[in-house]
């Protein structure tokens, strides 16, 4: 049953209803959602410390949708708002990646309400558990 999770329809995108109901997405699916090159995705690893996936038994990096909203962050910041990453990487200690993610100009809905946050992690745990 979980192969059936991970095909999906193929649509590539983890917008906040996703219909294929993923909690995990690999390098390349995330790569493609994000329009960031899978290299850039691990370098960016490297200098933002909270911007660590899990992994699979097999090494695989395993991203949430809200390692994608970092991700969709950092970009903003580095691209559009053309910060250097010393000067990103200062901004989201400043605003704590949770906060940073939580303002308006991004609109997470998840955030705000307390019961969607709940259900997110026991998603999580079911997910973690199928994988054991």
């Amino acid at each position: 049953m979980a192969g059936a999770k991970k095909r999906g329809s193929g649509s590539g995108e983890a917008g906040e209803n996703d219909p294929n109901g993923k909690l995990y997405y690999r390098i390349g699916e995330v790569s493609k959602i994000t329009d960031v090159k899978p290299y850039v995705l691990r370098y960016w690893e490297s200098e933002f410390r909270w911007m660590a996936p899990a992994k699979s038994r097999s090494k695989q990096r395993l991203y949430r949708k809200r390692d994608i909203e970092i991700i969709q962050l950092i970009k903003r910041l580095l691209y559009e708002e053309r910060f250097t990453i010393a000067g990103a990487r200062k901004k989201l200690r400043e605003l704590g990646v949770g906060r940073a993610l939580d303002g308006p100009q991004l609109e997470m809905a998840l955030d705000s309400d307390p019961w969607l946050q709940l259900k997110s992690i026991r998603d999580e745990l079911k997910e973690i558990r199928g994988l054991l």
